[in-house]
């Protein structure tokens, strides 16, 4: 590079258009500025911090998706309310084993944000993350049998020491007094209460890491549109690009690239031609909060409190009346409630949903279309509630719940994954046979175990690194390669150790 072309993109950056002229590949692009690219982000310049990582956003501001603390339920997913994780079987019995896995990924992060803190690299905890009890509230006889059958399965489990269970309306008030107050007399109904979960704000959590990479020299690159891959001769990739504003298109080449732009991403590892990503498709669902900050109300809520979803409902539609933590403020968000957009991204294209069919998964998608008319139904319905609706279904939680107290805000999109004909809910990692391209789609739990997710993808694209990394990663990770549900001491010694660091309960 010549003096007068870095000159020249100096004064590209200084007019805010934040690209560069770049003779040689760098080593890492990640495509989206949210907690994904932060985490993997941070590994890797950890890990190799000789590495020249560049990150690409297509908005003015990072972690404006799905990371914003607005789009999503700031629930650190752990398992100790979403009954998602535990369906019964047909005979009604329960397995705890995906409420274990999640609860151990969720150590994770709370071990690498630990890490973090103690090294100034984020800011005090309560900045993103606050101690909030995490609940869950049903009624009805079949639901308080399923719910005290999920208790007896996790109480015994050293992840989920702390556990209670109550059917006494005293009890629960005390817990949660909204949730009783007016409760129609005989109505079955049945908590349980975990002390030790948690309030994140995603958003905040994405800044940070990001701000601290770029402080350190990482690029962070916002006002880029990434909008096509394509594979080199010399093995790197050449992300194609424009400016958001001017329109102005660019390249940049990279030995590896990830992809985690939410639901942009199909679309980008689409373009890269990966063998990996036919068959799939996506589709997105929006969401709406009833919110309040009346603090007459908020100060008698301070929980996380999911219920069951309805029938046809997706697991990120679960209905639950949050206590929330933005900036330091508190309010309360009820919902969510589903609403469509074709679009992938909240602030997508129209066309993005029929853009995304391919030969390859036409058929798959038209199958779930076929095997998920209850899903349909129930977007339908959704749609039909008015602001009155949206508030009714609010006082099966809370029968007090006034009309005027509660407004709507409009939620992030979640592309739920479809493949070999099914739906499917939760995440999944895609990635090139050669490792050197990975990108992530689908949604819940996605934000709060994204270490563990990001740790999965270092295996599988650097194989012949993990083991050199594997001393760096137990120092960010002290139990990392380890169970912690396994071993109750290893277990009460990093939950005892997290909760110092972080300032949540035990």
């Amino acid at each position: 590079m010549t003096a007068g072309d870095a000159a020249t993109g100096r004064r590209v950056r200084e007019r805010g258009l934040d690209w560069d002229i770049v003779s040689e590949p760098v080593d890492v692009v990640l495509i989206g500025g949210g907690i994904m690219s932060a985490t993997l982000g941070t590994l890797l310049h950890r890990l190799q911090p000789e590495w020249k990582i560049v990150v690409l956003e297509r908005l003015s501001e990072v972690a404006e998706e799905s990371s914003n603390a607005w789009n999503n339920a700031g629930t650190g997913h752990a398992a100790l309310c979403e009954l998602n994780y535990m369906p019964p079987a047909a005979d009604g019995s329960v397995d705890p084993a995906k409420a274990i896995s999640i609860n151990e990924q969720f150590q994770q992060s709370r071990e690498l944000w630990s890490t973090l803190i103690g090294e100034g690299v984020l800011d005090e905890p309560s900045t993103f993350i606050n101690a909030t009890p995490h609940m869950t509230f049903v009624t009805g006889e079949k639901d308080v049998a399923y719910l005290k059958r999920r208790y007896e399965a996790l109480k015994g489990q050293p992840l989920f020491a702390g556990i209670e269970y109550s059917e006494d309306s005293r009890v629960i008030n005390q817990w949660a007094p909204l949730l009783m107050q007016r409760r129609r007399k005989g109505e079955p109904f049945a908590a349980t209460r975990v002390p030790a979960g948690t309030d994140v704000d995603f958003g905040a959590l994405t800044r940070q890491l990001l701000g601290s990479l770029e402080s350190d020299g990482v690029e962070v690159r916002t006002n880029i549109e990434a909008r096509k891959l394509r594979k080199q001769k010399d093995g790197t990739w050449r992300v194609s690009y424009r400016h958001a504003l001017g329109r102005t298109p660019g390249t940049l080449d990279a030995r590896f690239v990830f992809v985690g732009a939410g639901g942009w991403a199909i679309k980008l590892l689409q373009s890269s031609g990966i063998d990996e990503i036919k068959g799939y498709g996506v589709f997105p669902i929006g969401g709406q909060w009833l919110m309040t900050s009346n603090p007459v109300l908020v100060s008698q809520h301070k929980a996380k409190v999911y219920s069951q979803a309805a029938v046809g409902a997706p697991p990120m539609s679960v209905p639950h009346l949050d206590t929330r933590v933005v900036d330091g403020e508190t309010s309360l968000l009820f919902g969510p409630f589903a609403t469509f957009t074709p679009k992938f991204l909240k602030r997508g294209h129209w066309w993005d949903l029929i853009t995304q069919v391919r030969f390859s998964n036409l058929f798959s998608m038209l199958k779930v279309a076929v095997t998920n008319l209850d899903l349909v139904k129930y977007l339908v319905t959704e749609l039909a509630k008015t602001h009155k609706g949206k508030v009714e279904s609010l006082r099966a939680f809370m029968p007090t719940a006034k009309d005027e107290d509660w407004t709507l805000l409009n939620a992030g999109q979640r592309a739920q994954v479809m493949v070999g004909g099914e739906l499917k809910f939760g995440t999944e990692v895609i990635s090139a046979a050669d490792g050197s391209i990975a990108g992530l789609l689908g949604a819940s739990p996605g934000a709060s175990t994204a270490p563990s997710i990001m740790l999965g993808l270092l295996k599988r694209c650097f194989p012949d690194r993990i083991a050199e990394w594997e001393p760096q990663l137990r120092a960010l990770i002290p139990s990392y390669g380890e169970q912690l549900n396994p071993q109750p001491a290893l277990a009460d010694e990093v939950l005892t150790a997290t909760a110092s660091a972080l300032q949540i309960n035990r």
